[in-house]
């Protein structure tokens, strides 16, 4: 696949200002760096925007060793000594304690997150500052879209989120990993290169090995990210539409003078679907006990309401959904906390 001139050209100084542009004023940010080409990049990126002024955030490089490979000691000793040439503070911190059998890159993630975290608290920073990438965005669209995920989970990753009360931001999120090691190169900066993100037993590089027929196709990397971006947007909307609906039915409960958890059910399945699913979820969510609802679960359990509502006589309902009991009772959709199951002896 051939590449564009503009694609490999290096991020520009002017570039890196708009990327870091909201949070100047911060007080401190955290840097997720592990060695890898687009974390040194932002490295960089940061330490050089940083530079241009007098007063601006404190910037720490965190480098978390999971302690998976051997290489992961050499590769956060070597990115303490960039971090050190270039001005900034530098913390390495390990996962320590028993690794799961099964399901390690996602322990993994989990537990990376958390240890950027407590970083972030202790040292009063404002956000974590991660170097996902347009190509990682793109991945993420794919892996979604082969899971079946609706569309708030097709939107991808959001620039600015928010994890365990800490604002995690994307800043690279539009820029091509390409254009970020033309940057390191230009600047003769080295970084390491992580084998497991070309081991096909994961799924990312299964399907990063897919992203040249795709794009062959049309379908390639900027693509995908602006059919994110569309689904992000249209997913915002549709969460209003969800609000909008949730005000109508708890004024229609407020009007009877009741306020039970639930929906009136006539008013329930006057709405669309696609929104009857989103206040199914959120009261799920706000009431159970197990972890958020699963959507293709949540979608089921809505088509069931539908069919026993619409049904003359009405037939009777109730299932168990992520530690919630959803059931229809004296005209209502009743949702209400299912008993915890016992603990296995």
């Amino acid at each position: 696949m051939s590449k564009s001139a503009s694609a490999a050209e290096p991020v520009s100084t002017p570039e890196a200002r708009q990327l870091f542009a909201d949070v100047k004023s911060s007080p401190a940010l955290i840097l997720a760096v592990s060695g890898g080409p687009d974390s040194t990049a932002l490295l960089y990126l940061a330490a050089r925007w940083r530079r241009a002024f007098k007063a601006g955030p404190e910037l720490i490089a965190v480098t978390v060793d999971h302690g998976l490979r051997d290489e992961a000691s050499r590769e956060a000793r070597a990115v303490k000594r960039l971090a050190s040439l270039l001005g900034i503070a530098h913390r390495t911190l390990k996962w320590r304690g028993p690794k799961p059998k099964s399901g390690i890159q996602a322990a993994a993630r989990e537990a990376r997150y958390d240890l950027l975290a407590q970083a972030a608290r202790r040292a009063g920073a404002s956000a974590v500052l991660t170097a996902h990438t347009q190509d990682d965005q793109a991945e993420t669209v794919l892996m979604r879209l082969s899971r079946g995920s609706g569309i708030a989970g097709l939107g991808a990753m959001a620039r600015h989120s928010r994890r365990e009360g800490v604002v995690l931001l994307r800043p690279l999120l539009d820029i091509p990993k390409e254009r970020l090691i033309a940057t390191l190169d230009k600047a003769k900066i080295g970084y390491a290169l992580d084998p497991t993100n070309y081991d096909p037993a994961y799924t990312r590089p299964r399907l990063r090995a897919l992203m040249p027929a795709l794009a062959e196709e049309g379908a390639d990397a900027r693509s995908l990210v602006r059919l994110a971006a569309r689904l992000s947007r249209a997913n915002a909307a549709l969460d209003l539409m969800a609000d909008g609906a949730e005000r109508y039915l708890w004024h229609l409960d407020l009007r009877k003078g009741m306020t039970p958890t639930g929906f009136d059910l006539a008013a329930f399945l006057a709405l669309s679907e696609e929104i009857r699913v989103r206040l199914l979820m959120r009261e799920i969510n706000r009431v159970g006990h197990e972890g958020p609802a699963e959507l293709g679960k949540a979608e089921a359990m809505v088509e069931g309401l539908a069919r026993a509502g619409g049904a003359v006589p009405q037939m009777p309902f109730r299932q168990t959904l992520a530690g919630a009991v959803v059931s229809i009772r004296r005209g209502r959709v009743q949702v209400e906390p299912a008993p915890r199951r016992k603990a296995r002896g």
